[in-house]
């Protein structure tokens, strides 16, 4: 019950602190105004040179505030990046069905799909990219029509966006045999979630499940693909069991190191622990074009690591990482002090100790532990 309130408190905290705008914003495609909600990050304001990845949900009138909560709460915990939300609210005058209109010979946008297409391509990207500090990273995401729809992106030559979520999918004429076509012609990274239900609606659900056998089939690592059918679950119920699954699939790269990592895949390496943690890092900004500083987390699993398996000569290139992450903080002459320390040289184990202290503290890495160890080398 406790983590219950705990987690409510925290989503509401969390929702209190993102901002969230209205805009109209006019498109020449259209002919007219639409309304877009935008979700900034709680960092935005505060981190002038930060870019963050943009997410683009259809059906923002009731996609929006559960994608923002999922991003939210997982920002919290640092296991998901924060993220630009703009949802396109499609609720008035049935703009939904109009907007995603279909030739049901061709199977392609038709009329005012085929405005509402580039609206959402040229005119409302254009938009963002314009106004606010964007990553290179896009993820598109819809619900049943919407779904079928924002796949006709992967249609272009190059895809606009990197990640697309498509929840129990209303697929137009043949697209179970265009996608698969499509990834099997791309060379781009394309990252893409696709979900129904036992509960979905029947009519769809064949075309769903043909799309994800096809799908399966194709093994090209650029291709980040994933698949559920939720039990229990309706056509409605299930995006609220999609959006964080969509969202961890396309973001597992950025996590911390967890326990998991570590003992399954650290721990158990003959050497290269810091390789690892550099090559984390270095995937995390080629995958998703996100660059960041390596957690001090990180830095003490790696850490652990070399200490577990007595691989202390390698405390020499976590230092000189430690200067590269954090030049004026005291962990890079920690390290080295560390690597001193157990190799026996008690005396240049001191005086890195020693110069530690003179830096800024970081993490649990402070002035009087330092100050300690230094002391406690010299009485041995």
């Amino acid at each position: 019950m406790k983590k219950i309130v705990f987690f409510l408190y925290v989503f509401c905290t969390l929702n209190a602190y993102s901002q969230k705008i209205t805009e109209e914003v006019f498109s020449p495609k259209l002919n007219e105004k639409r309304e877009i909600t935008i979700g900034l990050p709680p960092s935005y304001l505060t981190s002038p040179n930060k870019k963050y990845p943009i997410l683009i949900v259809l059906d923002g009138d009731y996609l929006f505030d559960p994608f923002q909560g999922a991003l939210n709460y997982g920002a919290y915990w640092d296991d998901l990046p924060e993220v630009i939300i703009v949802g396109v609210n499609q609720n008035k005058n049935n703009e939904r069905e109009t907007d995603c209109t279909i030739d049901q010979t061709t199977g392609l946008p038709d009329e005012k799909g085929n405005q509402f297409f580039e609206f959402i391509g040229m005119e409302l990207m254009g938009y963002m990219e314009k106004k606010y500090r964007l990553a290179p990273f896009k993820i598109i995401a819809g619900h049943d029509i919407t779904a079928g729809f924002l796949n006709f992106y992967l249609y272009k030559e190059k895809p606009l966006f990197d990640a697309y979520i498509s929840m129990s999918p209303e697929l137009p004429t043949a697209m179970e045999k265009n996608i698969p076509d499509r990834f099997n012609a791309l060379d781009q990274p394309i990252y893409y979630y696709q979900s129904t239900a036992d509960g979905d609606v029947k009519k769809m659900q064949s075309r769903i499940r043909e799309l994800d056998a096809e799908l399966k089939k194709i093994t090209k690592p650029s291709i980040n693909y994933k698949f559920d059918e939720f039990k229990g679950a309706s056509h409605y119920s299930l995006v609220l069991h999609s959006i964080p699954n969509a969202l961890y699939q396309f973001f597992s790269v950025y996590q911390p190191i967890s326990t998991t990592e570590f003992i399954e895949k650290i721990s158990v390496l003959p050497s290269g622990y810091v390789d690892y943690l550099i090559n984390k890092y270095s995937t995390l900004e080629k995958s998703l074009n996100i660059k960041m500083p390596i957690r001090i987390n990180d830095f003490k699993a790696i850490e652990a690591a070399i200490l577990k398996n007595k691989a202390y000569a390698e405390f020499d290139k976590l230092a000189d990482l430690a200067k590269k992450n954090y030049p004026k903080t005291m962990l890079a002459d920690y390290e080295m002090a560390m690597m001193y320390e157990k190799t026996g040289d008690l005396k240049k184990a001191v005086k890195a100790y020693q110069s530690a202290f003179q830096k800024e503290e970081i993490g649990d890495l402070t002035k009087d532990m330092m100050l300690d160890k230094a002391d406690e080398l010299k009485n041995q």
